[in-house]
């Protein structure tokens, strides 16, 4: 299947771009040839390459992901995160092709310990979240005959950019001890799992639009960043102690949702993705980055 990708760098994109060659033939354009930041520069970029690689199916990897920067600079997140989304689901209703959307756990408020469902009210707590919340409403308006997916998920990470897993490495190994809040429960989720599940969604999209929707898929078991980051060091090796505190000793300029939980049983359902271990992918991940004891 031939799959078009917004987005080159981030960490999803990334797993999407290695698995063109696996069944896939695979283009990822980046900032430099799809500027979201300017959506309609970006569409005329993104009309060429349906011209000239003839996609199949359109998947959106990129995105504003720097949370608290958004607090400050919420009119730029909103760019990336709801305008850019939106106009590349429309140009993919008109070129008549199935269209992928990766959104996010923090549009919800996070209260409760239930895993949200995907019709569960939204109640964003802060700029990145309600810019999430936009795009995914413009993606669901823009009425795509062929098929769309808006794919929710959590706490991303891979041996690329910047994330959770690799923070933790380099702190855990310049220090005898952290402070993690523990009070925030989610699905830490392998971005090589979601780039997965982006093209089965894709490819299921492209036989049976009918399945179109919101989706939720994120890692299990569910678990604490305390316990996350507790994990990871036993399994690099690390001798550093996690010491627990909650989210109140650990203020930040935006709020994060205390409960990160996405009911995921509907999308294996659905499309027949189960959720990730995560602890596996963490496996992986830091093999990669030779980072195994």
């Amino acid at each position: 299947m031939r799959l078009l990708v917004l987005g080159r760098s981030g960490q999803v994109a990334t797993e999407l771009a290695r698995l063109s060659g696996e069944g896939h033939e695979i283009r990822c354009l980046g900032r430099d040839a799809a500027d979201l930041s300017r959506p309609e520069a970006a569409i005329d970029a993104v009309r060429r390459a349906l011209e000239t690689f003839r996609p199949e199916a359109l998947i959106n990897a990129a995105a504003w992901t720097a949370v608290d920067a958004a607090e400050a600079q919420e009119d730029a997140a909103r760019v990336l995160n709801a305008d850019a989304p939106a106009a590349i689901a429309r140009l993919a209703a008109e070129a008549g092709l199935p269209f992928v959307h990766i959104s996010t756990d923090y549009v919800f408020g996070g209260a409760g310990e239930a895993p949200f469902t995907t019709n569960a009210v939204a109640a964003p707590l802060g700029a990145y979240g309600r810019t999430k919340l936009s795009g995914e409403e413009g993606v669901a308006k823009a009425a795509n005959a062929a098929g769309w997916a808006v794919l929710r998920t959590s706490w991303v990470f891979s041996a690329h950019g910047a994330n959770f897993v690799k923070t933790m490495l380099r702190l855990g190994a310049e220090r005898d001890a952290l402070r993690v809040v523990a009070d925030q429960i989610g699905g830490p989720t392998p971005a090589e799992a979601i780039a997965q599940a982006c093209v089965t969604i894709a490819k299921t999209l492209a036989a049976n639009p009918g399945k179109s929707g919101i989706h939720h898929f994120s890692g299990a078991p569910d678990i604490s960043w305390a316990g996350f980051a507790r994990e990871i060091m036993a399994r690099a090796g690390l001798d550093c102690g996690i010491e627990e505190i909650p989210s109140a000793d650990y203020p930040t300029p935006a709020t994060r949702p205390l409960n990160s939980r996405l009911y995921c049983r509907t999308t294996e359902a659905v499309f027949g993705l189960t959720r990730p271990d995560w602890r596996a992918g963490l496996d992986r991940v830091l093999t990669e980055l030779e980072a195994t004891p």
